[in-house]
């Protein structure tokens, strides 16, 4: 469980919190605002009188905004209420395309540029009055786009330094595909967070036999790029690890990326063993795929994939067939972006919910207390593999 030190909140909070979530965001926000909510009225302190805990306890910490669109599609940022002097949060989703506008008359799908705008829109709105404004952006706006291999746009790090220019202080995100992109903006607040512990409490909380050690379990990265990933988490269970490498057709181009040919594996034998393959995100979900198949021809026992986004851009029929033909035994992602539904009653599905996370890294900041403890998972893991352990013991006798 995540644990709620008391000694973090023996400071004033940095000034009276509001939490805004975009459109596409109000689930997640809700959420985070009900625990924020709960914690705060069991948080009983003689000093909460006081005026610089003006504010502390309230209904809800959600304030009233809007971004309404004209009928040709532009839009404006409206706060229905005074935020001056207040520790702000915005929580944005840029991957939404659930939320539809009118364009002249004809329908349209929000895009991640859409999102970025209307984020924009509301910082502006703001005006500078805030004491102070942290942006949580779970999918890091354009980071598949965070280096230059040719003539190119760098739209990530771009955006970053818009972001700070319009006064953003700090900037939270979640398994930023590639952290090195913080460095546009090496004078503020960064943080990239895992939710390694979540996928690891999911994951119990579905499979009631696993064994953690290495002749039992093997965590895989799909590819180069997220090897730090696997090697985190494979060195956290005291585990063994893998890799997939990519072979691409360097020589043409479909839809705007080089095809992988195949998958080549690096690694010790998976055979009889459950895998973890674990990435930042599904996308299509091919590669994804294609790794769960090498694996079980590799004859290994169960096979989860645990990605932080699920964005599953072409649908989720290829997902049904590997799980009906038992290619892969569950997927698991986080409530960190929108989810269709469809997916949310899918039997191989886990979803791994990341609100209280979000909640408890609110409070923290907004006492300008130090999150390097939330954002190391390790003591919880173990915590929480000693409990399963612990109950695979009892059951067992």
């Amino acid at each position: 469980m995540l644990q709620r030190d008391t000694k973090n909140f023996e400071t004033i909070p940095v000034g009276s919190l509001g939490i805004i979530p975009l459109e596409g965001c109000k689930t997640l926000g809700k959420k985070v605002d009900d625990y924020l909510i709960k914690w705060r009225n069991e948080r009983k302190n003689d000093d909460h009188s006081t005026l610089a805990f003006s504010g502390y306890q309230r209904d809800s910490y959600i304030i009233d905004a809007k971004v309404p669109r004209f009928g040709s599609g532009e839009a404006k940022g409206i706060i229905n209420e005074s935020v001056r002097g207040d520790d702000l949060y915005l929580l944005v989703d840029v991957t939404n395309y659930s939320l539809t506008y009118s364009l002249s008359g004809h329908t349209n799908h929000m895009s991640p540029d859409d999102h970025y705008q209307d984020l924009k829109r509301v910082i502006a709105a703001v005006g500078g009055k805030a004491r102070r404004i942290t942006v949580i952006m779970p999918f890091l706006y354009e980071s598949r786009q965070h280096k230059r291999s040719s003539r190119e746009s760098l739209d990530c790090a771009i955006a970053l330094q818009e972001l700070v220019h319009m006064g953003v202080d700090n900037i939270i995100t979640f398994d930023a595909h590639d952290p090195r992109v913080q460095n546009a903006i090496p004078l503020h607040g960064f943080e990239t967070v895992q939710p390694a512990y979540q996928f690891i409490k999911g994951l119990l909380r579905s499979e009631p036999d696993l064994q953690f050690d290495s002749e039992h379990l093997m965590i895989i990265s799909p590819d180069e790029g997220g090897m730090s990933r696997a090697v985190y988490l494979a060195n956290v269970l005291g585990v063994d690890m893998g890799m997939f490498y990519k072979r691409r057709d360097y020589s043409t181009i479909v839809n705007g990326r080089n095809p992988i040919v195949a998958h080549e594996f690096l690694g010790a034998s998976v055979e009889g063993k459950d895998v973890v393959i674990i990435d930042d995100m599904i996308s299509s979900g091919e590669s994804i795929l294609d790794v769960a198949a090498q694996l079980k021809k590799r004859k290994a026992r169960k096979i989860f994939a645990a990605c932080t986004f699920g964005l599953f851009t072409n649908g989720l029929d290829k997902f049904d067939k590997a799980y009906e033909d038992g290619i892969i035994d569950r997927v698991l992602t986080t409530n960190l972006i929108y989810q269709t539904p469809e997916l949310l009653q899918k039997p191989y599905y886990v979803n791994c919910d990341l609100s209280k996370y979000i909640a408890l890294l609110i409070d923290t900041l907004n006492h300008d207390s130090s999150i390097s403890e939330l954002l190391n998972p390790v003591e919880r893991i173990h915590n929480v593999m000693v409990k399963y352990n612990k109950a695979q013991a009892d059951k067992n006798n």
